[in-house]
């Protein structure tokens, strides 16, 4: 199988590599910045272009694999490609690529940054394709790059993403936050780590309705009050905490 890789962002990177693990002959990576094409196909042994012009038409799959609203600038491109074209956005409809012959999507349910590895065996895989046959070999090709692999639609794909929003890049924001309180108090943040871990530990287990902790559960409101106290110089914050707080007592009623 031969691939090209339009994307040298975060997701594009990891889907590379393991597909280059795979041995899979990745012959181009494209991106509209040349070093960053050329970075990774450097790691991949491909060659970089940019130039959407200079993509090779031989290829049998092509993953898309830029930000959502480039999706359909880019299917442009690639209107009289006979190879399987897939995008790997989880709000973007698979109708953006349907001006193509043979079309899908992979993505991968998963938090990418280039620099941390990842084992993309354990990543899952949501799958959605244009035709049974498609599908068919679409779905070789997640099997090859992991295990857990789910035929998702793309109106169940979106609401998956938005929860992903809620689980990660919320809670990696509240981290952030987290961070700027105890900066502000001259505290380290290291100090909070192995609490982050126990707590993602816990909902691999269990629900996370079951295993929720803390002063809003409770109902303890003198304590709520003395963290609000604690925030008065920071509004965003507090306001947050308030919200928060609201909801989780909302909850668990």
């Amino acid at each position: 199988m031969k691939v090209v890789c339009i994307g040298s962002g975060n997701v594009a990177t990891h889907l590379a590599n393991a597909l280059k693990a795979k041995g899979v002959d990745l012959i181009q990576i494209w991106s509209r910045d040349l070093a960053n094409a050329s970075e990774l196909a450097k790691n991949t042994h491909s060659v970089a272009i940019s130039n959407l012009d200079e993509i090779d038409r031989s290829a049998d799959l092509y993953i898309v694999a830029v930000k959502d609203d480039a999706i359909a600038s880019v299917s442009d491109s690639l209107r009289e490609i006979n190879g399987l074209v897939v995008h790997t956005s989880g709000a973007t409809s698979i109708d953006a690529l349907s001006a193509l012959k043979n079309y899908g999507v992979l993505y991968p349910l998963q938090t990418f940054s280039k620099a941390k590895p990842i084992d993309f065996a354990n990543v899952p895989l949501c799958i959605e394709a244009s035709n049974v046959h498609t599908l068919e070999v679409l779905r070789s090709v997640a099997d090859m790059l992991s295990s857990p692999v789910y035929e998702v639609d793309s109106e169940k794909r979106k609401i998956l993403h938005l929860a992903a929003v809620f689980a990660c890049n919320f809670v990696n924001h509240l981290y952030t936050l987290s961070d700027k309180i105890v900066e502000h108090f001259e505290l380290d943040f290291e100090m909070l780590k192995p609490l982050i871990m126990e707590t993602a530990l816990k909902v691999q287990t269990e629900l996370p309705i079951n295993v929720q902790t803390g002063p809003a559960v409770r109902d303890d409101e003198q304590t709520m009050i003395k963290h609000q106290v604690l925030l008065n110089g920071m509004p965003e914050l507090k306001e947050i905490y308030q919200t928060l707080s609201k909801s989780i007592k909302k909850t668990h009623l």
